[in-house]
């Protein structure tokens, strides 16, 4: 028998599922959705003696309407289960596919959206729901392979760079300290106002602090120092058996240096000896290999996955409504329509 509930984020439910899941990120669990507290976040839950799906989302206001739409925290998120994707009975399948359809009409929902994790299959899941589109390439290091095969896979120069940072004196710590988180703070903040970075970058100091210490995922902040002073920092999570490299930065004196090429290294280093099997690095603005963040990521491994989003207009005239009352450009190809003069 199949049961479907809506967890709100406050059922101490939620983050126990998710903490079940077969594969799951930080994304997923309702610490990281309070902390974005982007609108109404739920975990829509699909669930037999078999298993379960789940699937967080973000119920918003369409401006100048009465409706609502969804769509996922910042991030890779989309849904998850207890088993991977062909393993899970197709009646349970369903029966989130259905339920999922009748809470969106329910709800008077007009679109859906969500950001999918590349590591994780959710095409099965999401089949006869809507679109699942394809938009650009994320790296990870396959921990499967032993480390010295790992390290072959770096770019030639990446391990000439890295070893002359060592011999530079450049050294690794974890960050145990108040101290060390501050420092970090105000190291992204340099980095964001070099790079002209949007408002949404910014963070408070509590969301470092409430990040790095949730009880929900393990978080990692990585340091790079030269004679004490920290040169580049980064938080790396660890959810089920995925590392995830989330916030970086570098100072602006050692940016020459990149003493970040040293921390990714040590990043693999831990996830090999807890057993971990992959390093996801994440992608870059297009994925493509003119992009720079991408070609700085793909130095480190050459194993791709797919980022991908999934979107569903759950009624067709609504959505047509909605699109005229915003008066939004039919040209644009940002979804949903009626959101795109927020974005231009």
């Amino acid at each position: 028998m199949t049961q479907f509930r809506v967890l709100e984020i406050d059922n101490p439910e939620w983050n126990r599922l998710v903490n079940s899941a077969c594969r799951y990120d930080f994304h997923h669990t309702a610490d990281y959705h309070r902390l974005e507290n982007a609108g109404r976040s739920v975990l829509c839950v699909a669930s037999s003696a078999d298993g379960f799906v789940a699937m967080p989302l973000v119920i918003r206001p369409i401006p100048a309407s009465d409706y609502l739409d969804c769509t996922s925290v910042y991030g890779y998120c989309g849904p998850i289960a207890s088993d991977v994707s062909d393993k899970i009975p197709a009646s349970l399948r369903a029966c989130f596919r259905e339920s999922i359809l009748h809470f969106l009409h329910e709800n008077r929902i007009v679109t859906a959206f969500s950001r999918l994790h590349p590591l994780i299959d959710s095409d099965l899941l999401l089949d006869g729901l809507g679109d699942v589109l394809d938009i650009n390439r994320t790296v990870y290091i396959d921990l499967h392979t032993p480390p010295e095969q790992q390290v072959a896979g770096y770019r030639k120069s990446n391990k000439s760079e890295i070893k002359q940072l060592k011999s530079a004196g450049y050294e690794t710590v974890i960050a145990a300290t108040d101290a060390d988180i501050d420092s970090f703070i105000d190291l992204y903040e340099e980095t964001m106002d070099r790079v002209n970075a949007a408002a949404r970058y910014y963070y408070s100091r509590d969301y470092y602090t409430d990040f790095i210490r949730s009880t929900a995922f393990e978080s990692l902040l990585l340091l790079a120092k030269l004679n004490g002073k920290t040169a580049a920092g980064a938080i790396f999570t660890i959810t089920s058996d995925v590392m995830q490299y989330h916030l970086a930065a570098t100072a602006n004196t050692f940016m020459r240096a990149t003493p970040m090429k040293l921390l990714l290294d040590e990043a693999r280093l831990l996830a090999n000896q807890r057993g971990l099997k992959y390093l996801h690095l994440g992608g870059g603005v297009g994925g493509s290999d003119d992009d720079s963040l991408f070609l700085f990521k793909s130095g480190f491994a050459k194993s791709t996955g797919m980022f991908k989003v999934w979107r569903m207009v759950v009624d067709q005239q609504k959505y047509a409504e909605c699109n005229r009352q915003t008066g939004a450009d039919p040209s644009s190809s940002y979804f949903p329509l009626y959101r795109s003069q927020q974005h231009a």
